[in-house]
């Protein structure tokens, strides 16, 4: 990164005030009327409206469109534990996401505390006043309990995007992939290097697209995850091959995908030459991936190669998907975000991909031209298409899965 880069985004997030973020009035504000009707004595009305109907709640205040990012700041992008602080420019950067792409009313929420159970009590007792819960940058493996126990007790939809929402994006990608490449998801050998939250959530969302268990090599810092490796927490169990294969060279001769969510510089030139004709690489470690494309390419003129940076095409980002997950749960007041939810959501954004690029979507990429191809197997984040085709798959899913409270209001999301 360089130093006059650094300044840039110094200066984007201080001037010409601090923060990303900031609240705006709905309603006016101006006389002596408004404010009697804004709040005393005329908010005693909706009061009494909730207190009787809690839907109420919907109709008279903004909870159906706001998320809460919450976060306790253990895993910060690629930066580690730097606490909660921190991570508020991040929490702030999703919040304007959720604003910018889907029309979502989003605070961030940083979370000082000792323990899991210190963090969910936290969570689950503010979480009424949001229409979703959006969790990010918590470390694995508290990250799979903490979401887990939330679902349980939250009445409102609870997603940690950093797993679900790199599991969504890598999914659509990598069965648009798999099809370009004339391979078979359910036959495909695959290679994760990196054990986290990410890693485990995009390879158990692929087996859940067709792929196989047992055809998945995971690695992490020790190297192959296998069965008689008694040093692995019970998400990693779920991923322990019975192979006598122990590092990265070994169970990447002959596989046909390789998914880095790991660190920089990885995966060695000599590695990704050992892979099966026609290789898929999805190397997503963030600013810097597993193996640079140009690098890539000049090894495997065969491959297809996505990577989770902006400058390189077929980006892996979760900006695909989680606003527009969470535009269709808010729209049909969905108790949760659930399997099908997501499949819908990685359907949508793979057919997408396959339609003709409108112009605008062209010139904000600064390109003169996209179709589907080796270079394109995932939408662009600009594209307008994106909010109500996947909103509308998902609310969909919400409705045919019975989590869904409402029925999806009439003519909704027409493209």
């Amino acid at each position: 990164m360089s130093e006059d880069f650094r300044q840039q985004a110094l200066d984007y997030h201080s001037l010409p005030v601090p923060g990303k973020i900031s609240v705006e009035l709905t309603k006016p504000a101006n006389t002596v009327d408004d404010l009697a009707l804004a709040y005393s004595p005329g908010v005693a009305e909706p009061v009494r409206e909730i207190a009787q109907d809690a839907d109420n709640v919907y109709k008279y205040t903004a909870k159906g469109n706001m998320v809460a990012v919450i976060t306790n700041g253990t895993a910060i992008l690629g930066l580690g534990n730097l606490g909660p602080l921190a991570s508020k420019p991040v929490m702030e950067g999703k919040s304007l996401l959720f604003k910018r792409f889907a029309g979502i009313d989003s605070i961030d929420i940083e979370v000082k505390h000792r323990t899991i159970d210190e963090f969910v009590d936290t969570v689950a007792n503010i979480a009424d006043t949001f229409g979703g819960i959006n969790l990010e940058d918590i470390k694995a493996p508290d990250c799979f309990e903490i979401e887990q126990r939330l679902i349980e007790r939250c009445n409102v939809p609870v997603f940690h995007d950093d797993q679900h929402g790199t599991a969504i994006v890598t999914a659509a990608g990598m069965l648009n992939a798999l099809e370009l490449q004339g391979k078979d998801i359910g036959e495909a050998v695959i290679v994760c290097l990196g054990a986290g939250a990410a890693a485990i959530a995009c390879m158990e969302l692929l087996i859940k697209c067709g792929a196989q268990r047992e055809k998945i090599y995971m690695l992490d810092r020790k190297g192959v995850i296998h069965t008689r490796r008694d040093d692995i927490n019970e998400y990693k169990q779920l991923f322990a091959n019975n192979t006598d294969k122990r590092t990265l060279e070994d169970v990447i001769a002959g596989a046909d995908i390789f998914v880095g969510v790991s660190g920089p510089d990885l995966l060695a030139p000599e590695a990704l030459a050992l892979m099966a004709e026609n290789p898929i690489v999805f190397a997503c470690s963030n600013p810097d991936p597993e193996i640079k494309p140009a690098l890539a390419h000049q090894v495997r003129q065969d491959l297809i190669m996505g990577t989770g940076r902006s400058d390189y095409p077929n980006q892996v980002n979760n900006v695909l998907c989680f606003p527009f997950i969470f535009r269709g749960a808010l729209d049909v007041r969905a108790s949760q975000i659930n399997d099908e939810m997501k499949l819908a959501a990685v359907n949508a954004i793979r057919e997408l991909a396959k339609e003709p690029v409108p112009q605008s979507v062209l010139d904000a990429s600064g390109v003169s031209h996209l179709a589907f191809g080796r270079e394109y197997i995932i939408p662009k984040p600009m594209d307008p298409r994106l909010l109500p085709r996947v909103a509308k798959a998902v609310a969909q899913a919400a409705i045919d899965s019975g989590v869904a409270r409402i029925e999806m209001p009439m003519g909704y999301m027409e493209v």
